[in-house]
């Protein structure tokens, strides 16, 4: 994969070009400001880019503005934030673009490489990887759809990890349940939240927006 890394911290964001590198993926541009990364991602259009929320000049919001501002001009252009924060409204925002390929993940809960490769790798390649604590936090300031009345206990249960981004197989070794029963839940919490099964929507990201409270009831 085509990669741009935006950190301003200089250990971090060696750290994560060589550990990117050592997977076999291209980093294509480093970026150590807001504008410095709306400017590579301008450039580049990378397969996907990893983008911290705080960064210069304002070490407030400067990287998920900049996000936020490639993806209105490139649709789906894959994120993923990394951050020490929780940024609610950009997060909600982020999530609510119309486009999927988008994830993130807090520093602090990221403890294997392995696992956040396979981050990266979902989202860029359409799909979602959110935080647990970025989940419960939107989750605490959104209002849930009134959809989600109709699904099942489990089914909720498995809504809820979809929404950090497990694959099927994941799901079922956390809930301990078969690959086909969670193949059932899927389909079911699908039908009931009205997503059909096409090739203009991402039936696992609306499940999860919904989920979140960022869609209509």
């Amino acid at each position: 994969m085509r990669i741009l890394v935006a950190e301003d911290l200089y250990l971090l964001r060696d750290g994560m070009v060589r550990l990117l590198e050592a997977y076999g993926h291209e980093v294509v541009a480093t970026a150590t400001t807001g504008p410095e990364t709306l400017d590579g991602l301008r450039k580049w259009k990378p397969d996907v880019s990893v983008i911290d929320v705080r960064m210069p000049p304002t070490q407030t919001d400067e990287g998920l503005k900049a996000a936020l501002a490639a993806r209105r001009e490139v649709p789906g252009l894959p994120v993923l934030i990394l951050s020490q924060h929780v940024e609610q409204l950009y997060a909600r925002e982020l999530l609510t673009d119309g486009a999927s390929g988008v994830g993130y993940l807090l520093k602090e809960s990221v403890f294997e490489a392995d696992q956040f490769i396979d981050a990266l790798e979902r989202v860029a390649a359409g799909g979602t990887a959110l935080d647990p604590a970025v989940v419960a936090k939107l989750l605490s300031s959104g209002t849930s759809s009134k959809r989600l009345d109709r699904l099942t206990e489990r089914e909720l249960s498995v809504l809820g990890l979809m929404a950090e981004g497990l694959s099927n197989q994941a799901i079922c070794q956390r809930l301990f349940i078969s690959e086909s029963a969670v193949s059932k839940y899927t389909t079911s919490l699908f039908g009931k939240l009205g997503l059909t099964d096409d090739d203009t929507s991402n039936r696992r990201v609306m499940a999860v927006l919904a989920y979140l409270g960022l869609t209509g009831s």
